[in-house]
């Protein structure tokens, strides 16, 4: 039988979600890009999916103001549909749209890679104080492996979207780079999120005393 997860541990993961964005920064993220897609194909122009884009964009975050959530997720969803919008009317290459994301992946990567090498894992630094443990999780050997191993995860995910993408966008493909950008958004990235969680609540954290 599965273990029932207790009330703190629930509120544990809960906090790790928020952390990540959540539940809405996942949906202000990833609607404008499935916006842009199907509008590319229906309407046959890339003009027309980028103004619709950014529409969908702009409208999620005005809701979120009038609604008064927070609002941290549209906006940083609304600046990246802006960057990726420039980026391919720029060129007028519709494949374009997808390079921010592409060195997105590179810097967070990169920054997870080194971070990991240099025993400051990136989940240590974000989630300690978080989780109440601040940094004294750095003196308890068994969680900074637990972080490090998690935080490994994230190296593995940007590194794999920008092997799997690149080869695409370098042959032009936009419906299949999109559908594929789609497919290693959020379902890999829920993945990525639920193993680190596995791995993190398999260690007690760390009791911080300040």
């Amino acid at each position: 039988m599965s273990q029932i997860p207790s009330g703190g541990e629930r509120a544990d993961k809960d906090k790790v979600l928020a952390a990540f964005g959540g539940k809405k920064g996942l949906i202000d993220s990833g609607i404008p890009s499935i916006i842009f897609l199907v509008v590319f194909n229906v309407a046959g122009g890339l003009r027309p999916a980028l103004i619709a884009s950014l529409i969908v964009s702009a409208a999620l975050t005005i809701i979120r103001l009038v609604k008064r959530d927070t609002i941290q997720h549209a906006i940083s969803g609304l600046i990246g549909s802006l960057i990726c919008a420039w980026f391919a009317n720029r060129t007028g290459n519709a494949s374009d749209l997808y390079i921010p994301k592409l060195l997105t992946n590179l810097g967070y990567g990169s920054v997870y890679l080194l971070a990991n090498l240099a025993g400051w894992p990136i989940l240590g630094v974000l989630l300690g104080p978080i989780l109440g443990e601040n940094l004294t999780w750095r003196k308890d050997p068994a969680r900074a492996r637990a972080y490090k191993r998690a935080s490994w995860l994230w190296v593995l995910m940007f590194f794999t979207r920008i092997a799997v993408q690149y080869p695409i966008y370098r042959s032009g493909n936009v419906n299949l780079l999109g559908t594929v950008n789609l497919a290693m958004g959020y379902p890999l990235f829920l993945a990525t999120a639920y193993g680190s969680w596995m791995i993190l609540k398999s260690v007690p954290t760390t009791k911080s005393h300040n």
